[in-house]
């Protein structure tokens, strides 16, 4: 039986791969660095303008966020939005349903790693996205 080799990802970015706007899954300008991406993980640095946030969203096997620029907001289902900056490290355990954005008034970069299939809900209203632990 052989065993698996790492895998190098020469430059940070998936072979082939370009910064690309997106929105379908998004509220407001967001871009993506896709590094790397299988059926069972992907890597990313994506970059949210002021008030630009995901839909809500879920991960089969969990995900992983890393804040690498700026500040931003983090809610699960059912609570408050909770503030998150440069250097915080999140973990949201598999069936979280949550979403992440940028604050109102900075732009926020963050690196993810999503585990397993990601399943996209609804947009995050202004309401929600303005309901904020004090």
């Amino acid at each position: 039986m052989s065993q698996p080799t790492s895998i190098i990802i020469p430059g940070g970015m998936k072979e082939g791969a370009s910064t690309v706007k997106v929105g379908s899954t998004f509220t407001g300008e967001v871009w993506l660095d896709m590094i790397y991406y299988t059926a069972d993980i992907a890597l990313a640095n994506v970059t949210f303008t002021p008030c630009a946030r995901t839909h809500w969203h879920t991960h089969e096997k969990g995900q992983m966020i890393h804040v690498t620029q700026g500040a931003g907001w983090l809610c699960d289902k059912g609570g408050e939005a909770r503030p998150i900056k440069k250097g915080d490290m999140i973990w949201a355990p598999a069936g979280t349903t949550h979403w992440h954005g940028a604050d109102d008034g900075t732009m926020m970069t963050h690196f993810v790693v999503g585990l397993g299939e990601t399943k996209w809900l609804d947009a995050v209203t202004d309401g929600d996205y303005k309901k904020r632990v004090a």
